[in-house]
């Protein structure tokens, strides 16, 4: 079985999950859901090849279902989500298999993904960065003018 199966298998991640669905059933923007982190995961996987980058799968999928997971910790006791995603990733991707080099890089990527879009960011954390503001649909959204997000981050038009 691959790692990244036995993440969202993973009974904490499952429990967490929940519990986010839960906190964000009523929230009018973007959710924080499987399908927000099986988008940025594709995303990422396509700017991998289209950059012929020799990122694995493995490590993709590992970042973008862990991403926003903490976002439970950010809504209960107001903990910055990408700290409590880094924190809950390393319990999980230890118990899923995951090397320390590998646990070292998801998390950092993790950790940093709100601001991965500077230059200096490392390879992991560009791509998530880059996949997670691309999986917004902003031009479709019916919340979009109520959106806290600045107009240069949103995404006005379908990126190609």
């Amino acid at each position: 079985m691959n790692r990244y199966i036995k993440i969202y298998r993973h009974p904490r991640y499952i429990e967490l999950l929940q519990r986010l669905e839960v906190l964000e059933k009523d929230r009018k923007f973007c959710r924080h859901n499987m399908q927000h982190f099986l988008d940025v995961a594709r995303i990422m996987l396509i700017l991998s090849f289209e950059q012929n980058l020799s990122v694995s799968k493995d490590i993709i999928y590992a970042a973008a279902l862990l991403h926003d997971i903490g976002r439970v910790s950010q809504y209960e006791q107001n903990i910055p989500h990408n700290k409590a995603s880094a924190d809950i990733a390393e319990t999980i991707l230890k118990d899923c298999g995951y090397e320390s080099r590998e646990r070292l890089e998801i998390c950092n990527a993790i950790l940093n993904h709100r601001n991965g879009g500077d230059k200096s960011c490392d390879l992991l954390e560009s791509l998530l960065y880059r996949a997670d503001k691309l999986s917004r649909l902003c031009f479709s959204c019916k919340a979009n003018d109520e959106c806290y997000w600045s107009a240069e981050l949103k995404n006005s038009d379908i990126v190609i």
